[in-house]
């Protein structure tokens, strides 16, 4: 089995997402955990929103204007088999999903 980052993109930001009402995160949390419970043991990590993104190079270091807001850490036994899990995944409603296979380095 292979692991994979889940990177959630967004035109909204993380911070202006959090932004709403007591009722409307409870409501947007129990989706997140209905597709979580769906998902099951392929969800390695839940992960977590993210913000203040930063583009550094040799030459500087400068704010990024990323449209990653969150991100997960599923397992499963290929790309396809890893996107499948995304199958009515809460986040579509505003946003897309990119799924990264890690690549384990030989030695390591």
């Amino acid at each position: 089995m292979a692991k994979y980052i889940v990177l959630y993109h967004a035109d909204v930001s993380a911070e202006q997402q959090i932004e709403q009402s007591e009722e409307e995160g409870q409501a947007e949390m129990q989706e997140w955990m209905a597709w979580a419970g769906k998902v099951g043991a392929a969800l390695l990590e839940f992960g977590s929103p993210l913000g203040n993104a930063r583009s550094v190079s040799s030459a500087r270091t400068t704010r990024s204007p990323s449209t990653a807001a969150g991100y997960s850490i599923v397992e499963a036994a290929d790309a396809d088999a890893a996107a499948t899990l995304m199958d009515g995944h809460p986040h579509l409603k505003l946003g897309t999903i990119e799924v990264l296979e890690t690549i384990e380095l030989p030695g390591m």
